[in-house]
């Protein structure tokens, strides 16, 4: 199977001088495609900053990271942008939801935004909303959801598009314990039943076990754990 995530001597740091902050020494990771990967460390390790360098939303390393096969290294931001827009996305820890937008308004958002018809993404909403179990509270307000609904309407806003990979960074994190198992069964089908390709930053041994690789970020390197 094809690796659509490739990290190849990766090397970051923060500051600089007395100052500076070593993040990755020389780091490598291979991620294949429609694998569930668990990334796990210290607090402040720089577990979200791999999420950011993947994205391209943080350029300042050195190295290579390969999405898809295709280099970022070199690529305008409006080639990242297409990379953001159709072959990944991003779950975060806090939902990000827009207070005066319904959850069926939510999800549709980043369709609207990219001037794309919301009306050519109504069978995935649909199934989406099934799948996440918000059927019932498509017109509902973000204020109305629990905390778990909410993150499952921004999982769903992240995957209407069908992205090859999903970025999760501590998205259990707001939540307790029965609503976090919710939010890790989802992620299981959405790798198991959409082949979403998932990477997941966690500090749970719970929430890493759902994955079906753990790499662990140890001494500025990552390891198979």
């Amino acid at each position: 199977m094809s690796n659509v995530i490739e990290i190849v001597d990766l090397k970051k740091h923060f500051g600089s001088g007395e100052n500076e902050a070593l993040i990755y020494n020389g780091a490598n990771l291979n991620i294949e495609k429609g694998s569930f990967v668990s990334l796990t460390g210290p607090s402040g390790s720089g577990k979200s900053t791999l999420l950011y360098l993947i994205g391209g939303l943080d350029r300042d390393f050195s190295g290579d990271i390969r999405i898809g096969g295709r280099s970022i290294t070199g690529m305008n931001d409006s080639e990242l942008s297409e990379i953001r827009s159709f072959m990944l996305s991003y779950v975060f820890q806090f939902y990000n939801l827009v207070a005066n937008l319904t959850v069926e308004e939510n999800i549709l958002l980043p369709i609207e935004l990219s001037g794309r018809k919301t009306r050519d993404y109504k069978h995935k909403l649909d199934d989406l909303l099934e799948l996440t179990g918000l059927t019932a509270k498509r017109n509902n307000y973000p204020s109305q959801l629990s905390g778990g609904q909410q993150q499952r309407c921004s999982i769903a806003r992240a995957v209407l598009t069908e992205p090859e990979i999903l970025l999760a960074d501590e998205a259990t994190g707001n939540l307790d314990k029965s609503s976090g198992d919710e939010i890790m069964k989802l992620f299981k089908r959405l790798n198991e039943e959409k082949g979403i390709t998932i990477l997941q930053v966690t500090h749970s041994p719970e929430c890493a076990a759902y994955g079906n690789r753990i790499v662990t970020l140890s001494d500025h390197k990552l390891i198979e754990a």
